[in-house]
């Protein structure tokens, strides 16, 4: 499904959604709605997916068992506890374009991204800096700083920010592989987010992690705002590691378990530095409680503590159903909603809203960055009065994102009427 050709006409967005062979899911998520009782048109799954209904039961199938079988549910739950992680060990590696064994649920993001930079940022003579974008999210900041600090190497000296060019948001590839061929020799490590969470730029990892590769650093990524909505191939690409959360795209609920990508070749190296924890040791000897720490090779190695089975139950039902719709079809139609929307925003006359975000399809997800100078708040609050959920970010950005799972053309189409109605008026 492809960007349609602009229509202000409300019939031709309901003929998108009567065409749509995805429409159906919909109906598989929990709509918040507002105060009359109507579903309100939720544009924030890139901050909070929305509840798959298979979770009600999937949830209660778990407390049950804990309560019937208290810590023999280890073994004897209807899915066993103390293997429950294994449960993502395909569709995880589905998801992301990983082989099996590359990919283990664990932990929340910025937990999983310490513990990937204890093994994969080793800074040796003058090898010692991380390159990270303008702008990112900023527990990634919070983590790449303290953890340099940690090692006793300064951030103020050992962190190089791509930004933009001069009046542009966003930073080309080209400007990234030139910054790792002219600065590679004193580059560790890159590590950027998939998509940057504010403008939405979708960054070419595979180009990005081949530059760095060339300069004889480590290529890894911050997914929070690529996995499950972007196709990603990170085992061909051959980036080094990768870590996300679960409760944007992948609808896993507030506070979810993360998930964490390690490539193959990394994983069978059972010697690489890392911090230790009794579930990423080997499970024929995890129970014989020595105190050694072999650790299991693959993703798995790098875990810590057991699967938190509450905070893994609904990322279950959410992995299910991107298995069923896939990544290819959710993506047609992810371009679609969002360049629907993006014609119907310029096709306001006079609007004084400006896209940060890539034009080009392949260069973002499904979300639409609006600057709105002076008014981001009040067009964002406008829109809520209205039944619109959107996400503001300082200084006046409006963050959209039509989420192929559960959004409609029909709502891409009021969205867009509410802000020209909006802008004529306020």
């Amino acid at each position: 499904m492809s960007a349609p050709a602009i229509s202000l006409d409300e019939a031709f967005a309901r003929s998108l959604d009567t065409a749509d062979p995805l429409a159906g899911y919909r109906q598989q998520f929990e709509l918040p709605a507002g105060a009359g009782g109507a579903p309100l048109i939720y544009l924030v799954g890139n901050s909070l997916g929305l509840m798959p209904r298979a979770v009600r039961a999937l949830m209660a199938q778990e407390l049950d068992d804990w309560s019937r079988f208290a810590v023999e549910g280890h073994m004897a739950a209807r899915t066993p506890w103390y293997s429950y992680h294994e449960i993502f060990r395909d569709s995880g590696a589905r998801l992301v374009g990983a082989e099996p064994g590359e990919v283990v649920m664990m932990n929340s993001l910025t937990v999983n991204l310490h513990l990937m930079l204890v093994t994969f940022y080793r800074p040796q003579g003058k090898r010692t800096k991380v390159v990270i974008e303008e702008n990112p999210f900023p527990s990634d900041a919070y983590a790449i700083g303290s953890h340099l600090r940690a090692r006793g190497v300064d951030p103020g000296k050992n962190i190089i920010t791509l930004r933009p060019p001069p009046g542009q948001p966003t930073i080309p590839t080209d400007q990234i592989e030139g910054v790792l061929r002219e600065q590679g020799k004193e580059i560790a490590l890159v590590l950027l987010g998939g998509v940057n969470y504010y403008t939405g730029q979708l960054f070419d990892l595979g180009r990005i992690t081949e530059a760095a590769h060339r300069a004889g650093a480590v290529a890894g990524f911050d997914l929070a705002h690529a996995a499950g909505n972007a196709v990603l191939s990170l085992h061909d690409w051959e980036v080094d590691f990768a870590a996300w959360c679960s409760y944007k795209y992948l609808n896993a609920g507030p506070g979810a378990v993360g998930g964490c990508f390690v490539h193959r070749r990394h994983g069978s190296r059972l010697d690489l530095p890392r911090f230790a924890g009794w579930w990423g040791n080997d499970p024929a000897t995890r129970f014989q409680m020595g105190l050694e720490f072999v650790p299991r090779e693959g993703a798995d190695g790098w875990q810590i503590s057991n699967p938190p089975i509450f905070s893994m139950t609904p990322l279950r039902a959410s992995l299910d159903l991107f298995d069923q719709a896939g990544m290819a079809a959710l993506r047609a139609k992810s371009e679609s909603l969002t360049g629907y929307l993006e014609a119907l925003l310029r096709a306001i006359p006079g609007s004084p809203v400006r896209i940060l975000t890539p034009e080009d399809s392949r260069e973002r997800g499904c979300q639409l960055s609006l600057h709105v100078a002076g008014k981001g708040r009040w067009l964002h609050d406008r829109l809520r009065a209205l039944g619109i959920v959107t996400d503001y970010r300082e200084p006046d950005v409006v963050r959209m994102a039509p989420v192929p799972l559960y959004n409609t053309h029909h709502e891409v189409w009021r969205t867009a009427q509410a802000v020209r109605t909006a802008l004529a008026h306020g």
